[in-house]
């Protein structure tokens, strides 16, 4: 079996596309996943299958559409590759801190995407980029540092300019998935 973590994209924000945990965590159990378990409202599940990442990714978004009537998009990782994130955060210590002296809120994020953008596209985002936010791109995930506000950010605004769905989780969202994971793997 294998650990994956879907991250919902686009639930439970502005009072749209609402999904209570108790009936996501069913709906996955009731397509056969096993072990399920949420994290917060923003649609993080944890769970094991035998399945292909593709198939249980096709099998998630129809089953939502079906069970709560609205189309979004699930991008997945196992737990191995979600620990590797955490690990191998780009930027330094002595980086994040300087955003973190003047954040309004929080200052690091992990953009999570369903596939490697392409160059083009890569291009493309730069043209959003301010001088004090940085941002770095390793194979499906781009670390995000704001010095200010996520919100007021165009970068973090213009994400889908990356032509590949991805779904935004901040430092702490990352790092207490890592900590329900090895909880699963005891």
């Amino acid at each position: 079996m294998t650990t994956f973590i879907a991250l919902l994209r686009g639930i439970n924000v502005g009072g749209k596309n609402k999904i209570k945990m108790a009936d996501l965590k069913s709906m996955f159990e009731a397509i056969g996943m096993s072990r399920v378990k949420t994290y917060i409202q923003s649609g993080n599940v944890l769970f094991e299958s035998n399945q292909e990442e593709e198939a249980i990714r096709q099998k998630l978004e129809k089953e939502i559409e079906v069970t709560f009537g609205f189309s979004i998009k699930v991008i997945l990782r196992t737990s191995q590759e979600l620990k590797k994130v955490a690990e191998n955060c780009p930027f330094s210590q002595d980086e994040i801190a300087a955003a973190e002296a003047t954040a309004e809120g929080e200052s690091l994020y992990v953009s999570f995407l369903l596939q490697e953008p392409s160059e083009e596209a890569i291009k493309r985002i730069e043209a959003y980029k301010s001088e004090t936010e940085e941002y770095k791109i390793v194979d499906r995930d781009m670390y995000l540092l704001f010095p200010h506000s996520i919100l007021k950010s165009k970068l973090a605004n213009n994400l889908q300019k990356l032509d590949v769905p991805v779904t935004v989780r901040n430092w702490k969202t990352v790092n207490k998935l890592v900590s329900l994971v090895n909880e699963m793997q005891g």
